[in-house]
């Protein structure tokens, strides 16, 4: 493995990872510095829509993301739209939040398209260090960017194990190993 941790790679989780918030999880790194890292998990949907959670947003019923365990009162979003205002580039193609405002207008007017975007209730943070000796540990795999189209449309029920799969090796072989091996 031996690749460095940074802003727009993944982090897979291991198998057997102990923490629910994260189990089977993939999270995209949109920020990581000494001070401490962000992410957003890809791969846990809940049973909401936006429109549940931004009722002045008319109809756009886009599905939201379980981001983590982090402030689960606040709403974040990665897009294809480099034109929103105060936008972060995480990884080519993909961005991470920016003007709210502007997004919502430009929702309102039917500019935004539900496969290139998505939203997030909640993050995934660690403060200084944590990451890292979550990495020593190896808690998680670091992997690559995923092509901006897997992140914003890949089905979440198999992203974890389609990830490790095309990683190969012995990393396909643990994208097949049970939740639970006490059950098998």
């Amino acid at each position: 493995m031996g690749q460095e941790v940074k802003s727009g790679k993944i982090l897979i989780a291991e198998p057997f990872m102990g923490d629910p918030n994260f189990a089977r999880s993939v999270v995209l790194l949109c920020e990581h510095h000494k001070e401490g890292s962000f992410g957003l998990i890809l791969n846990k949907p809940i049973e909401a829509s936006l429109v549940d959670v931004m009722p002045d947003i008319e109809t756009f019923t886009a599905p939201l993301y379980y981001g983590g365990p982090c402030d689960r009162d606040t709403l974040h979003y990665i897009h294809q739209y480099p034109e929103i205002e105060n936008t972060i580039e995480v990884c080519p193609n993909l961005f991470w939040g920016g003007d709210f405002e502007q997004l919502k207008r430009h929702i309102n007017l039917g500019l935004i398209d539900y496969n290139s975007i998505r939203f997030f209730i909640g993050y995934s943070g660690w403060s200084a260090g944590q990451l890292d000796g979550e990495l020593s540990r190896k808690d998680w795999i670091i992997n690559n960017p995923l092509a901006a189209s897997t992140m914003l449309n890949g089905s979440p029920e198999v992203l974890w194990k389609q990830v490790l799969e095309n990683m190969g090796g012995a990393y396909k072989i643990m994208s097949n190993y049970p939740v639970d091996p006490r059950l098998n």
